[in-house]
């Protein structure tokens, strides 16, 4: 088992007019699906501020380990590399 890098997005949302909230994201299995880790509460009057906020909180999530990442234990080596195993050619 080792530690591998968490796949976290910072995206922002415009749910109304001129109110945009920050949110991270994460990629699973499927590099198609992201699972929503957490969103800002409040709103924010700009789009750049609630990114600046979303990055700030990403951020926080790897504070123990800062020049490694956010990181999550239980990954195999010996599992299948993102995206799984290539096929095999039709016989």
């Amino acid at each position: 088992m080792t530690d591998h890098l968490r796949n976290i997005a910072v995206t922002v949302d415009e749910p109304d007019p001129g109110v945009f909230h920050w949110v991270l994201i994460e990629s699973t299995e499927d590099a198609s699906i992201y699972n929503e880790l957490e969103a800002s509460e409040g709103s924010y009057d700009s789009w750049t501020h609630a990114l600046r906020q979303g990055v700030e909180r990403l951020m926080a999530l790897a504070a123990a380990t800062p020049m490694q990442g956010p990181r999550a234990s239980g990954e195999s080596e010996d599992a299948d590399p993102v995206g799984g195993r290539l096929a095999s050619s039709p016989s």
